[in-house]
């Protein structure tokens, strides 16, 4: 069967020339275009100095934004630009306000550590009560768990769209339904799926979405983002906050008064260098569109898993596609010392404990480096041909 060819983009992205690589749920490759981008950010600085903020970087929150926002599936305006997640967590946990009978923050106990440390932080102040879901195989949490755990004493729920250690799809429209149900409110983090699965903020009609540019963005770090639902801009007022969430931020007020729209949910000054990097990635994403990026995806991941079970290596993210982000994760022993292994053959992938070799072909990944990549992990598995003292990997 043919499938559709997007490896035409790859002359986009120049390590591609060099490595093997297939590790975009951590760090996207980077378009050949963030060069001109970044310079264009160093000349608008050295030319045009003070009068830079006014003549786009002021905007270039929202502005940037507005880019990302057709990839969630948004509205321009409902997308404001920040620096990472634990940030916009922190964020919208300040726009709430916990009572004795409603204070309860439900996640799996899947989610990224650092979402959690956000929460249970919160937690041990007493502001808020948190509510772990475990998950019966260290995968994947169960659409059923989650929705059980969801009651009227449910304030929010902030879920990975995409679980970090196994690309565990999770079905967010019926967490949303759920929570709405309830009268809570949802935190969607697609750090794990912007670029990849196609996302419907609006059709979901999800509260709060988060995420970050640096993996299937191809964005780079620094550029996290905060998508809020229309119906909430002049409702809530965040305590996380700064100046350019004001109103009239230059009349430099002694007492805050909120911009409205998406804009009062700006706290400080923000990265501009991180905005500027950010946009070639979502410009490249948005002109191949992400139904043809998630369909290249699934075939591809697939294929990956045929080639893991031929090995007779043990693949540990779901097998069906519809389940499945755009990872595949292979645990081997010693994982940690065996991607340093190939790192070193320029074969560029990760390993999380507990779940194993992550392994993540994007549009821009030859059919070709499927077979590469589980050959060579094969042949490292079974010679033992890599270091023993590497006890972990640093990304």
């Amino acid at each position: 069967m043919s499938h559709d060819d997007l490896t035409t983009y790859r002359d986009r992205f120049p390590i591609l020339e060099q490595s093997t690589y297939l590790v975009s749920h951590s760090l996207g490759a980077m378009p050949a275009d963030v060069h001109a981008a970044l310079e264009e950010y160093a000349t608008t600085w050295q030319t045009r100095g003070i009068r830079s903020w006014a003549e786009g970087w002021w905007d270039m929150p929202l502005a940037i934004g507005d880019e990302l926002a057709p990839i969630l599936g948004a509205a321009p305006r409902t997308v404001a630009m920040h620096q990472n997640v634990s940030v916009v967590q922190s964020l919208v946990l300040s726009c709430l306000e916990p009572t004795a009978e409603r204070n309860r923050i439900v996640y799996s106990d899947l989610e990224f550590p650092s979402v959690m440390y956000v929460h249970e932080a919160h937690a041990r102040r007493g502001e808020f009560e948190v509510h772990r879901v475990a998950s019966p195989d260290g995968m994947t949490v169960p659409t059923e768990l989650m929705l059980e755990a969801i009651d009227e004493r449910t304030l929010l729920v902030p879920i990975s769209h995409v679980l970090f250690k196994s690309a565990y799809l999770q079905d967010a429209k019926a967490v949303i339904d759920r929570a709405h149900e309830v009268g809570a409110l949802v935190m969607l983090d697609t750090y794990q799926s912007a670029g990849t699965v196609p996302i419907d903020a609006t059709g979901w009609d999800v509260d709060f979405i988060c995420g970050g540019s640096v993996k299937w963005l191809c964005g780079g770090p620094g550029a996290g983002y905060l998508y809020v639902a229309p119906r909430l801009h002049d409702v809530l007022e965040p305590q996380v906050t700064g100046w350019m969430a004001h109103e009239a931020p230059f009349a430099f007020d002694a007492e805050l008064a909120y911009a409205d729209g998406i804009a009062r949910f700006l706290h400080g000054s923000p990265s501009i260098p991180a905005l500027y990097a950010a946009r070639s990635g979502y410009r490249i994403i948005n002109e191949i569109g992400i139904d043809r990026i998630r369909a290249n995806s699934a075939r591809m991941t697939t294929r990956l898993i045929e080639l893991a079970d031929a090995a007779g290596l043990a693949v540990t993210s779901p097998r069906d596609a519809s389940r499945r982000g755009g990872t595949v994760t292979i645990d081997v022993p010693e994982g940690a010392a065996v991607v340093a292994e190939l790192a070193r053959r320029d074969v560029l992938v990760d390993y999380r404990p507990g779940a194993g070799i992550r392994v993540s072909p994007h549009f821009y990944t030859h059919d070709e480096e499927l077979e590469k990549v589980v050959g060579e992990i094969s042949q490292i598995v079974t010679t033992g041909s890599f270091d023993r003292s590497v006890a972990s990997a640093a990304y």
